[in-house]
């Protein structure tokens, strides 16, 4: 399992490989570092995996542009993680990967935002890139399996005045949500507006 992989020292031998082999076998590297990233990320990131992984969010393949996406997801759920992905300036390739149409690659790319912009550095990085019109524009899609995870993410720069005062404007997107199939979206949409709304 995951412990394995990291006790033998195959972390960066698997990041080195994720630049050259076959599409087949990239995918099964994303999932493999996926899975050890979730214990302990120093490895992976002295390795150089986010040069990598930045590259593979512009790949052709839907397979590989999601499992990047995946794996920068677990890399931000670590402090550490979240630092390193702001400072490689990951977050403006995450934004401009939430234009990308395929599901899979939504709900991981708005996943690992979510994550990586709990830190200032992240919100303002994501700001820059103006992740609010493509984060409100997935709320609003009937179909869309990254809702949840867009409204957390503009939840959380909604704690910036600039971000409250951009959302002012689109508190009907969140009010539509108050309606959705799912309770955890439903739920995720009365924060949203009550941050948004928030008068100090």
């Amino acid at each position: 399992g995951a412990g394995g992989v990291l006790r033998a020292g195959l972390i960066p031998p698997l990041v080195l490989k994720l630049k050259t082999e076959l599409e087949e076998i990239q995918e099964l590297i994303l999932d493999t570092l996926s899975n050890c990233l979730r214990v302990e990320v120093s490895e992976a990131l002295a390795a150089g995996a986010l040069t990598v992984l930045k590259e593979k969010l512009s790949h052709p393949s839907t397979a590989i542009r999601s499992k990047a996406a995946g794996v920068l997801l677990e890399i931000s759920s670590h402090a550490e993680g979240k630092v390193a992905v702001c400072k490689e300036e990951a977050v403006p390739m995450l934004v401009s990967l939430l234009e990308d149409t395929q599901p899979e690659v939504q709900v991981n790319t708005t996943g690992a935002l979510m994550f990586a912009i709990v830190t200032p550095q992240g919100r303002s990085s994501a700001m820059g890139a103006e992740a609010i019109p493509a984060l409100l524009k997935l709320v609003a899609e009937e179909t869309s399996t990254a809702r949840l995870n867009a409204i957390k993410t503009l939840t959380l720069l909604a704690e910036l005045p600039e971000g409250r005062k951009a959302l002012l404007e689109h508190k009907d997107a969140f009010q539509q949500c108050l309606h959705d199939p799912s309770e955890a979206v439903q739920r995720a949409a009365e924060i949203a507006i009550s941050v948004i709304e928030w008068k100090p």
